[in-house]
């Protein structure tokens, strides 16, 4: 395997956990921006606020959204397999 087809495979595995990550980081970000804003028209700077809703909206995105990333690694993982003979030989 040369450095072509391992830069490939890098390429294509840092792809697909942007693709998965993706999401959740949005969500994250949006709440986080959604919280500041509050907190700052409010004047309450309680780093709870913050932190306790943020971690709510992952483990509810990571639910919501786990059978699609299951899907989505499940589909990689086949490709790859499938396509193993490309690197090997």
């Amino acid at each position: 395997m040369g450095p072509d087809q391992v830069t490939e495979l890098a390429r294509h595995l840092l792809l697909e956990a942007f693709l998965l990550c993706a999401p959740l980081l949005l969500a994250s970000a949006l709440v986080s921006v959604l919280l500041s804003l509050v907190q700052t028209l409010t004047s309450i700077q309680e780093q709870s606020i913050t932190t306790v809703p943020r971690l709510a909206v992952i483990a509810l995105g990571s639910v919501v959204g786990m059978p699609w990333m299951l899907r989505q690694l499940v589909e990689y993982t086949i490709q790859l397999w499938t396509n193993m003979h490309r690197y090997l030989g």
